[in-house]
């Protein structure tokens, strides 16, 4: 029995099976094609065929320009080593002049199977306890209206070479910007001072910044305090125990090893070296989306805001 006359009987029957939507007729009349003659089925879905060409032309047009945007994204998501969200993805595709929205920008992940590693939120013990002798004088005030007026110090360790190597940042608070770090084989004060004295000469040696940290005994130690005392720094210390005093060196810790590291670490220091300071002052400061900068990279929204007079 052919098209038109199962139609007849389903309308005798009171059936309106084919009584469909014009898109879901097109649709229809696509999968169809092969089996029958495209102006009778035209004809029994009661569209033109000229609006049936047309829709084929911009169906063909529309999966082009898919194709494209999938592409960007995936190009997207591979640069950021599989870490990039929808949010990243759409922030980095509208700076390339797409119009595009947070919805979109998920359905295209989902068609190329682009999955972010992103890791569940840590849990962290809280603790009230100060150092008697150095306060929180941060007492987690993270938002800051100018350049060199905070700074946060933490180190963390990273696998390399067979071993543990230890890695000390220095951040910006203004933007979040990394200013200073170093990639030690000992976790030592000098490794907390090296980080310092880049971050010092990269700033133009500014006085009266406030310096924040952990109670690490890197940052408790004379030689450390010292050094702050010769740059004119005031410091402040984390209670104990307590991550969240010192959330925005913890938030990039985590998105580095989320994001970049190496799952099974570095084979060569070198390397580890290398890619580190890649990921620091390049990718991390100048291309990645930062959501205390409303997505833009932290030395594009310091220049952005120097600019603009917003300091």
């Amino acid at each position: 029995m052919c098209i038109r006359d199962r139609r007849e009987v389903d309308t005798k029957k009171g059936y309106r099976s084919l009584d469909v939507g014009r898109d879901a007729a097109f649709t229809l009349i696509d999968q169809l094609r092969g089996q029958e003659d495209i102006s009778q089925l035209c004809s029994v879905f009661t569209v033109n065929r000229s609006s049936y060409y047309d829709y084929c032309r911009r169906k063909n047009k529309i999966y082009i320009d898919r194709v494209r945007l999938r592409i960007k994204a995936t190009e997207i998501f591979n640069k950021s080593r599989q870490s990039a969200g929808s949010r990243t993805i759409m922030i980095k595709m509208r700076d390339a002049g797409e119009t595009i929205g947070r919805f979109k920008t998920r359905r295209l992940m989902k068609e190329a199977n682009l999955v972010s590693k992103q890791p569940k939120p840590a849990a962290y013990k809280i603790a009230k306890v100060e150092r008697p002798d150095i306060p929180n004088h941060l007492d987690r005030e993270f938002q800051v209206k100018q350049p060199n007026q905070v700074w946060c110090g933490d180190i963390t360790y990273v696998w390399s070479q067979g071993r543990w190597a230890y890695l000390a940042v220095v951040l910006d608070l203004y933007t979040r910007r990394v200013i200073g770090w170093k990639l030690s084989k000992q976790a030592d004060a000098n490794l907390a001072i090296a980080a310092l004295d880049m971050a010092y000469q990269l700033r133009g040696k500014p006085q009266n910044v406030m310096f924040h940290s952990d109670q690490g005994s890197q940052y408790g130690s004379r030689s450390f305090r010292q050094r702050l005392w010769r740059y004119r720094m005031k410091q402040s210390m984390s209670r104990r125990g307590n991550c969240w005093d010192n959330a925005p060196m913890e938030r990039l810790f985590r998105s580095y090893k989320s994001e970049w590291m190496p799952s099974e670490g570095y084979r060569l220091f070198a390397d580890a070296k290398r890619d580190i300071g890649h990921y620091l002052m390049d990718y991390y400061n100048s291309y990645r989306p930062h959501q205390n900068n409303n997505g833009v990279a932290p030395i594009i929204a310091e220049k952005l805001n120097l600019l603009s007079g917003n300091t």
